[in-house]
């Protein structure tokens, strides 16, 4: 079946994103000895750069732990020699055994210039469409917005208690005065679809899958001829 673009608004909630502190000490040796001694005392070697200058410096596993292992999306406010630098991560590298963080980039963010960041999708409400049978499809987790720092928010939020069996929301229905919506403009954002077309799909998909399987058995059996 196909999906009718929507013409109905959708409806976004904003809030903007968190910021997270980390402590940090300035690197004055910024060697591989030396960085597996800041290592050896759980601490991690990081960079930040796209300011001014580039600094090198560490921090504790325990400061950027909830930075990291977390589904949010926030700003780091990395707190160094007395100056505070908000940034986002770059690069992060983990140990191939222990999986511990051995080394972050950073990059530090201006306040006048805009920014390109991917940030969560919250679906929210209950639509007319699963109502009537209809099943929510939700085709992105995630969409990438361009707008000033203090103007990103932590996640988007989308009502779809309007939306139909049929209806879609695509990243060119999204509007906002102070973000661009950075996806290719005609990608579904969520969906809904009847339970027949959930059926054919899954026909269609066994079928293919049977089909695969038969070809596979025929080359096999004219190699083995």
């Amino acid at each position: 079946m196909g999906f009718r673009w929507t013409e109905l608004s959708s409806t976004l909630k904003l809030k903007k994103m968190k910021h997270f502190e980390i402590n940090a000490t300035l690197r004055t040796d910024v060697g591989k000895k030396a960085s597996k001694l800041i290592r050896r005392d759980e601490k991690i070697p990081c960079v930040i750069y796209g300011g001014e200058k580039t600094l090198h410096f560490y921090t504790s596993q325990s400061d950027v732990r909830k930075f990291v292992y977390t589904p949010e999306v926030m700003f780091a406010d990395i707190k160094l020699d007395g100056k505070q630098y908000p940034a986002i991560i770059k690069d992060i590298q983990f140990h191939p055994v222990s999986d511990k963080i051995i080394h972050i980039d950073f990059y530090e963010l201006n306040e006048a210039k805009p920014l390109k960041i991917q940030i969560p999708l919250l679906i929210t409400g209950s639509s007319l469409g699963v109502k009537a049978g209809g099943k929510l499809k939700q085709n992105m987790r995630k969409i990438t917005v361009k707008g000033l720092m203090n103007e990103i928010p932590d996640k988007m939020e989308i009502d779809i208690s309007e939306l139909n069996i049929g209806d879609s929301i695509r990243i060119k229905d999204l509007k906002s005065d102070k973000l661009e919506f950075v996806d290719t403009k005609t990608n579904i954002v969520v969906t809904i679809i009847s339970m027949r077309g959930i059926i054919a799909a899954e026909e269609a998909a066994v079928a293919a899958e049977a089909a695969t399987k038969a070809e596979k058995a025929e080359s096999k059996e004219v190699e083995n001829n």
